[in-house]
Formats: C-alpha cells, structure tokens, sequence
C-alpha cells in the first residue's frame, strides 16, 4: 500500500513551497514486496507536481506517459492555468483508464486517488491543490482543495496514513511545530517506524518553489548513507550535482559526500525515535 504525504511551507508572504513525499513499497497481499516502486512525479517544464495511493499497476504507467507528455509540451500550453493543467492531466488520466482491459478489473485496488499540486505559470504566488478519485463503486471524480495559510500538511493518503496523523500530533506539540521541516521530519520517523508492514522502502520526494518561472523538483534523498531516487538506489559514480539532495532530516546535502551542505540551516529532529 502506500504513505503518502504533502505539504506546504509558508511564510509572510503565503506558500513558499509545496511536497509531496512518499515512501517506496509496492506489496502483494502478505506474499511478497518490492522497495523501489515509484509514487510521486515532478514536470521537468512546469511548476506540477502528482503522487498517487491505491492502485499501483495504472498510475504507475500512465502518470509516468502524463508527465512525459507535459513535458514534450502535448498536453497543455505553455501559458496553461493551474486549471487547465489539472484539467488537462484528469482528462487524459480518465481516457487512459477507459482504455484499460475491463478483464483485469477484478486484480486492480478498489480505489485509487491521485493529488495534483500545482503553482500558477504567472502569479508565482498562487498555489492550488486537486484531488483526484477513483473507487469501483462511484467511478471518476475531481475536487480542489483549500491551501492552507501556514506551514501544514495538505493530505495524508494510504494505509499508512492513520499511523502518520497519530504521530503528528505528537510532532505539532513539539519545538518545530508550524515549519515544513516538522512535516517531513514526521513522515521520516513514521515512516521508519511504521507498523503497516505494506509500507517501507526510502522516502521519496517531489516539491515546488514560489521561484518565478522555475518548474517541479524532484528530489534526490540520502538515508543512512545511501542514495536515493525516486525510491531507486544510486550508485557512486553519478552526476550528483544535477540534482538537490536533502538528507531525512530535510537539510540541503552534497550529493557527492551525503553531508550537509557548509551553509546549509541544520534542522535536527529532536522527536525522532530512531
């Protein structure tokens, strides 16, 4: 199954920032598990950002072609709404569907939801956030939500997510109460912690900065002294600077030595259990 969380980071201004992070694990019922599946997605060409729980065999394949679409520019122009992105992705996402195999429909989730979160291509300042919804019983639908004035979670999703909100609690009490870091400190220590056996793997993570003109991010994840992508292990010998790094306390890192960055804020997790 799936822990999926977002986020945005505010400040005097309103939204800064917005994450989705997920962890890795794709699972079988309780008969096997693979910890490198991938779960959220960035635009390399736009400020869109998607994660998904439920249902993994679909969305896996088709948000991937979504997002290679946008970023070829076939699928909305360029001076595109945030409406009209989230639009455009929900329509393809929905004919894609009515395309799959009716005789597999007994093996797929009975549910699936994908969040859209996205930043507008003009006003930089303007952030908005759609949840997608699928569920056997009552097909396709579609809502915006409300963004929150100050640093907050967006959405908890997943099987895991009861156990995240639990520990937020605990989190929203302590001395980073109100920051993003809180927010992915929480999901981190839920994360590897977390009793759901349908849950694991390393944290993955896709965001959008209020930088003018600026597309998605995806970010690169160093956990225990290892790499990540997208769920992926790297190897030492890649291009690291092609990409930011963030450690699980959610501080700007060197790729190449896995160590905070010289001037980099430290943001420890004095909550953290392990």
């Amino acid at each position: 199954m799936t822990l999926l969380v977002s986020w945005i980071g505010a400040d005097t201004h309103g939204t800064a920032s917005a994450y989705i992070a997920a962890d890795s694990r794709v699972s079988w019922a309780n008969v096997a598990t693979f910890d490198h599946g991938r779960k959220v997605f960035a635009f390399r060409r736009s400020p869109d950002i998607l994660g998904y729980c439920g249902d993994v065999l679909f969305p896996t394949m088709v948000l991937s072609q979504i997002t290679e679409m946008a970023d070829c520019g076939l699928l909305f122009s360029p001076n595109a709404t945030c409406k009209e992105r989230f639009e455009a992705i929900k329509e393809k996402l929905v004919h894609q569907f009515h395309c799959y195999p009716r005789m597999v429909e007994g093996i797929t989730a009975p549910i699936l939801q994908v969040l859209h979160i996205s930043r507008d291509s003009i006003n930089n300042m303007k952030f908005s956030c759609w949840l997608i919804h699928w569920s056997r019983s009552e097909g396709w639908s579609g809502k915006s939500i409300q963004m929150p004035r100050k640093s907050d979670v967006l959405f908890s999703l997943g099987s895991g997510a009861s156990e995240f909100i639990e520990n937020y609690d605990r989190y929203e009490k302590g001395p980073d109460r109100g920051t993003s870091r809180n927010v992915f400190h929480c999901f981190c220590d839920t994360l590897f912690n977390i009793k759901d056996k349908h849950c694991g793997g390393a944290p993955q993570l896709v965001g959008i900065y209020r930088k003018p003109s600026s597309p998605a991010i995806t970010f690169g994840i160093i956990r225990d002294k290892m790499r990540y992508f997208l769920g992926a292990q790297i190897d030492d010998d890649a291009d690291f600077g092609s990409v930011e790094w963030r450690n699980d306390l959610f501080e700007l890192c060197d790729g190449r030595t896995m160590k905070r960055l010289p001037k980099a804020q430290a943001q420890p997790d004095n909550l953290r259990r392990n």
